[in-house]
């Protein structure tokens, strides 16, 4: 009977210990406080950006050692965005990486993220205001629309002090078209506002000849510049575009209307500064772009979401960028034209 007892107790002190040691396991493999790497759930808004392509790259390479991250295409709906996010929060993620499909849906990511007490970090696109207030756990990483249109602006107007050919009409008034991003998006909205504002700060008159959204995309780039040379063809100076893709697409249309060759030229200017478009400068057909850091955008986000999981202090030291208003990494842009493009491939 005693030795009984002995194997029976024996038996029970062997379950309790395997018990607590499942229990350590789940908590340690869950990352948090457990003392191991973090868990990061990201959410791009869709996968065939080619900018994003980019940030995602930048993110899963930055990840290494720091944080383990799960990256999620949204296909460009929302809808499935809160349902990838739903999905992190019930697996008990411990900090998110959104970049949101509609940037005024932050509030209610926050108030879900808030309710699990998980951390986010939003992604080039900006929320609104009142939302970035709702939690001090909320950050955004990003860069300054505005400063990305003046630069653009600036582009324009060094080729057209610099080359007097390029007033065709010789009215003194810089005639354009403006392929726009998404409608309502802060960086569509800023970068059209900004760019033709550097153009007339520096003395230029202009007049918009045709202005439409091509949605970031290439193909749509391509088919609206189609219809504004089948429109206006001869009359248009210059083409600004709110990103590299749809300068790309207004290049394509243009090469078809028998631009780039001899010295039928037209000057165009995107950004994001992304591996096609360095190309395209090097080759002429692009006048210039604004380097939108999709590689520090990357490192900044991963960085922060991992310091924010294990509930590390956020600082400049320990995140390695300047923090704005105690919530914002600002990413500044970069002028890039021919004679700088290979610095930056």
């Amino acid at each position: 009977m005693k030795k009984l007892t002995t194997v029976m107790l024996a038996a029970a002190m062997l379950g309790a210990t395997m018990v607590g040691c499942s229990n350590g396991g789940d908590k340690e493999s869950s990352g948090g406080n457990g003392g191991s790497t973090p868990s990061v759930g990201v959410a791009i808004y869709k996968f065939d950006d080619t900018f994003m392509t980019g940030v995602r790259n930048s993110i899963e390479k930055n990840a290494d050692g720091i944080a383990k991250v799960d990256v999620v295409d949204s296909q460009n709906s929302q809808p499935t965005q809160n349902d990838k996010i739903d999905l992190f929060l019930t697996k008990k993620t411990n900090a998110l990486i959104v970049n949101p499909v509609d940037r005024t849906a932050a509030g209610v990511i926050i108030d879900k993220a808030q309710a699990k007490d998980t951390p986010v970090v939003f992604l080039n696109r900006e929320p609104l205001p009142e939302d970035m207030k709702k939690w001090d756990k909320v950050y955004y990483v990003g860069a300054k629309a505005e400063e990305s249109g003046t630069l653009s602006g600036q582009i324009v107007v060094d080729y057209w002090k610099a080359n007097p050919e390029a007033d065709k009409n010789g009215d003194g008034v810089l005639q354009y078209v403006m392929l726009k991003g998404e409608p309502g998006h802060q960086d569509a909205e800023l970068r059209t506002q900004y760019s033709i504002q550097a153009i007339e700060e520096a003395g230029i008159k202009v007049e918009k000849v045709a202005e439409d959204t091509a949605m970031w995309d290439r193909v749509k780039g391509q088919e609206k510049m189609a219809a504004f040379l089948a429109a206006n063809g001869d009359k248009i100076e210059a083409v600004l575009a709110n990103n590299d893709d749809m300068a790309l697409g207004a290049i394509e249309a243009l090469k078809a209307a028998g631009y780039f060759t001899g010295d039928k030229y037209m000057p165009v200017v995107g950004v994001d500064a992304t591996a096609p478009a360095l190309q395209a400068l090097e080759q002429g057909t692009m006048l210039g772009t604004v380097l939108n850091d999709a590689e520090n955008q990357g490192k900044a986000a991963v960085t922060l979401a991992s310091l924010l999981a294990k509930g590390e202090a956020i600082s400049k030291d320990s995140v390695g960028f300047e923090i704005t208003d105690n919530q914002y990494v600002w990413i500044p842009y970069q002028k890039v034209t021919k004679d700088n493009a290979a610095d930056f491939k």
